[in-house]
């Protein structure tokens, strides 16, 4: 198996399109045209995670966080990042990172975060915007039925739970084609008044290329007519952070020492309590101060994420309950997840889970 056939299956669970603009995701060192001989999966790609690919004989990593993440201009080993990567090179071993693409997907790392803690009837709590488009093409009835269930088989149509959805309607479509036509109805020079089905569909940004080739090779005029437009609407479904509820409401404390249990943290850093119960919570793994307010919006009763600072626990203004549980341990159980998806769609290979502690805060 080529390591760019690992990549195909990656992309499949946390797609690239669906990362922030800030990000740098996706495979960041290596040849994906080589054999794989091994996944290793990990938080942090560091230099000891490299050594241990080696002892492993894995020569694709997969880590959560990117190794490389803003600009370099020279490679001296001078620092972590420069030492990772110079060994990752020296043994010819890929680093691929899914941060936020799998960040902001409705079943990556907040749901993962919601299911440790219990939380049932999640949706995502700041929906991604300027992400759907919507398509509009025009064809004889005999071609729509076709040319939708090619449109949708290639990733059109859906909305929040509902799949294959379009609108159709009925009207009349004139043409006339010059000297280099060839009208499927009708004869060159003709003016011809038909009827067709005007068909339009929702769609994610990045399926706009697969879904315009579609088309082309479905429709059944030489000429495809066609629109495309960028919607306001948010994508419900896709987006950062998660806001669930418990079955029944606890005290604060009660809820803290959850989390604490549940998350396997040592420390918990939180505002004053509100004097109410908790119920309704919200997550967002890593650092989540920007979305203080989101959580407030949405009537939640506790905010957990990571790397507050101390203005920050103020914002809270004693509507919720607001805690800091670590950056690492928010996002603790994402390589386990990862490695049961591969697991599942890559069988009888070697994919491993890292037993390196890549958590580079440490509690006295």
């Amino acid at each position: 198996m080529k390591i760019k056939e690992i990549l195909s299956v990656l992309e499949e669970m946390a797609p690239l399109a669906y990362a922030e603009d800030f990000d740098n995701v996706g495979l960041l060192v290596g040849d994906q045209d080589n054999e794989a001989t091994g996944i290793l999966v990990c938080h942090d790609a560091l230099e000891n995670v490299i050594d241990e690919a080696i002892t492993k004989k894995c020569n694709l990593i997969v880590c959560f966080h990117p190794i490389l993440f803003t600009g370099i201009k020279k490679i001296t080993g001078k620092n972590y990042v420069e030492r990772t990567l110079i060994k990752a090179i020296k043994n010819d071993i890929a680093i691929y990172a899914v941060h936020t693409a799998l960040d902001n997907h409705q079943n990556g790392v907040n749901k993962i975060f919601c299911d440790a803690l219990g939380l049932k009837n999640t949706k995502v709590l700041i929906p991604k915007q300027n992400f759907i488009r919507k398509l509009v093409t025009y064809t004889i009835p005999e071609n729509a039925e076709k040319v939708r269930n090619a449109l949708f088989n290639a990733g059109a149509g859906s909305i929040g739970n509902y799949e294959d959805c379009s609108f159709n309607s009925k009207g009349i479509g004139t043409y006339m084609g010059n000297e280099n036509s060839d009208p499927q109805l009708g004869e060159r020079f003709e003016f011809v008044e038909t009827t067709e089905i005007k068909i339009e569909v929702t769609f994610e940004k990045h399926l706009e290329s697969n879904l315009l080739k579609t088309l082309f090779s479905h429709h059944a005029y030489e000429e495809v007519a066609y629109e495309i437009y960028e919607l306001q609407n948010t994508h419900q479904n896709i987006g950062l952070g998660m806001i669930g509820e418990f079955e029944t409401s606890m005290d604060e404390k009660e809820f803290l020492l959850l989390v604490k249990e549940k998350m396997l943290v040592k420390a918990i850093r939180h505002s004053s309590f509100p004097g109410k119960p908790i119920k309704k919570v919200a997550v967002l793994g890593g650092s989540g101060s920007y979305a203080i307010k989101n959580a407030i919006l949405a009537g939640a009763d506790a905010f957990l994420t990571a790397d507050l600072k101390y203005h920050q626990f103020y914002e809270a203004e004693n509507m919720l309950l607001l805690a800091d549980i670590g950056h690492f341990e928010s996002e603790r159980y994402t390589k386990n997840y990862i490695v049961d998806y591969l697991r599942k769609k890559i069988l009888n290979f070697a994919i491993i889970l890292s037993e390196e502690n890549t958590n580079p805060v440490k509690y006295l």
